[in-house]
Order: C-alpha cells, then structure tokens, then sequence
C-alpha cells in the first residue's frame, strides 16, 4: 500500500510496478512504453481489470462497446511521473526535455524552452 496517491506501486504481469497511468487506451499506452524505453526505464503493460457492472438500464437503449484499456507501470518503485517531468528527467527522441503537454500529447514536439507556467497549449 502507497503512503500516499503520487507513489502507488502494484503488481502486474508477476512484477511488482510503479503505476505511471491506469486505464489508458492502447494508442497511449505505447507512447508511453516508448517514451520510457528510450529514457532506460523497464516497462511493464498490463491489461486493466474489467470495471465494475454498471446499474441496468432500458433494454432498448444501444449499449456501447467497451474499450480495451491497459495500465502502464515501470520495475522503478521509485519512479514518479510529477517528480519525472517538473524535475526534467525525461527526454524525448530528438533530445529535449520532456514537458507536461508534451507527456499528455497535447504537442507533438517538446517545447522545453518554454516555462510550463507560460505555455498555453
């Protein structure tokens, strides 16, 4: 059990991980299997549990498919992802430090020149 929510640690796959997201889509999970592969981090992805059943509803309302999600963890147990990105530890593959749009996808390009304070994106 994590002293608190910014150092969860579970088991996936037999191995015990630091979580670095839960319930990511598969896209996302492999930006980030790649993105901490390059930065020399072991990873681990492991299909997430089945949610829980959801209260009946109008058997004539289309039920939507669910999606397959993945949880993303790294063999690091120390590994944090706040501590990772504010503290500049990550790079990308053209050699930049890796920004918080930047680790949410929201840039294609790391704009580590710009204070996340002053990035608008």
């Amino acid at each position: 059990m994590a002293i608190n929510q910014n150092h969860t640690a579970e088991e996936l796959n037999g191995v015990k991980c630091a979580i670095v997201e839960k319930n990511v889509l598969k896209e996302r999970a492999s930006f980030l299997q790649d993105l901490l592969e390059f930065n020399k981090y072991t990873v681990v992805v492991a299909p997430s549990p089945v949610p829980k059943a959801a209260p009946a509803k109008p058997e004539d309302a289309a039920e939507p498919q669910p999606t397959e999600t993945f949880t993303v963890g790294v063999t690091d147990l120390m590994f944090n992802t706040i501590n990772a990105i504010f503290g500049r530890a990550l790079h990308s593959k053209d050699g930049h430090v890796v920004t918080l749009a930047y680790w949410h996808q929201k840039e294609a390009i790391s704009t580590d020149w710009i204070p996340y304070y002053e990035n608008k994106a």
